[in-house]
């Protein structure tokens, strides 16, 4: 997760009078190498991430997929480019850096190419050193408020993990010697934290 720069320039509608801009209009974007989020319909465009943000996110990313992939039945898991619109009028779009969404959710998708309507069921942060903590906690307060169960916040400067879960005010921290387990979202997902960030620095 890295903090965005907000363009604040109204966005023309289709009658040509500035407003938010919509979620269809982000995805119509033409590339530019750049992510975009769209958040109360303000465009916000995310600078590229550091090392060690980027090894992490490869590490859950691929621990994630293997066990999705062995699991096919229980959903699907998502890479860092893939947008989530969470709210409406105006549009909220946003990409975490690793996302699960269980089968329930997805036989809901009438349109798979586009942003998928929903909160993801797990949603994963990396945070990056330029993140404030109020972002952070404002990131993971909206997962949890649009739907998502279960967010993991990693933190690669700390070695840590925290896990928030949906109604409960209890934030459960992990270390090095501890082991993340998918907490009712992923049935048998479990992995040690130690290999999420890779061998500590000497």
């Amino acid at each position: 997760m890295t903090a965005g720069v907000v363009n604040r320039a109204p966005h023309p509608g289709p009658d040509g009078i500035p407003g938010p801009m919509t979620a269809d209009a982000l995805f119509a974007l033409k590339g530019d190498g750049l992510r975009h989020e769209l958040i109360a319909g303000r465009l916000t465009t995310m600078p590229p991430t550091g090392g060690s943000h980027g090894d992490t996110t490869y590490r859950v990313t691929g621990e994630l997929y293997a066990f999705t992939r062995a699991h096919g039945d229980l959903g699907c898991g998502y890479g860092a480019e893939t947008g989530f619109l969470v709210e409406r009028d105006p549009d909220t779009v946003r990409a975490p850096d690793a996302a699960f969404v269980g089968a329930t959710k997805l036989a809901r998708i009438a349109a798979p190419g586009k942003f998928l309507p929903f909160a993801p069921d797990l949603a994963v942060e990396v945070v990056s050193p330029n993140d404030t903590h109020t972002e952070v906690l404002q990131k993971v307060a909206m997962w949890l408020r649009s739907g998502a169960e279960l967010v993991w916040l990693l933190d690669p400067g700390t070695r840590t993990v925290e896990v928030h879960r949906r109604g409960v005010k209890a934030v459960l921290v992990l270390g090095d010697e501890d082991t993340l387990d998918g907490s009712g979202v992923l049935p048998g997902f479990a992995v040690s934290v130690r290999d999420l960030f890779g061998p500590p620095a000497d």
